[in-house]
């Protein structure tokens, strides 16, 4: 059996705003910005966003269209982390992400599993920039 997580739905204020935020701050790039229909038959965009080079799960910008979905707009998880953005070289996306303004809300630390620093998206949101340590290798097994 196989599965994937396909989307992450990101309830947003707006459209054209997230995704300058999503493409110019942290540099993704748009999958799919197409009109549907919704379940009332009305229209609606359907807008996909993906981090550079990534093969996961996509992020689907949800615009908030009642009084409950707004109230959610940068606190889907009642101010943890919420997203991880994992990456192969910390620094220089910590660096890049902060000259575009990207608002870190921890310094970057050294853990056990990795390097790691919180920032938030345009609604407040919170996310993990991480790297992962590598994972040891088995060089000097006892294997023969």
């Amino acid at each position: 059996m196989a599965q994937t997580l396909g989307y992450v739905a990101l309830v947003v204020r707006d459209y054209d705003e997230a995704l300058a935020f999503f493409t110019q701050s942290l540099g993704f790039t748009v999958i799919e910005d197409s009109l549907a229909k919704d379940r009332n038959g009305q229209d609606k965009r359907w807008v996909l966003v993906r981090p550079p080079g990534s093969r996961g799960t996509d992020l689907l910008l949800a615009r908030a269209s009642t009084p409950e979905e707004i109230s959610r707009i940068g606190n889907q998880t009642g101010g943890r982390v919420f997203l991880f953005l994992h990456t192969d070289d910390f620094w220089r996306d910590y660096r890049a992400m902060t000259a575009r303004g990207v608002k870190f809300r921890r310094a970057p630390r050294e853990e056990a599993y990795g390097t790691v620093a919180v920032f938030e998206d345009l609604y407040g949101n919170l996310w993990d920039l991480l790297e992962l340590k590598k994972p040891a290798s088995n060089a000097g097994s006892a294997e023969s």
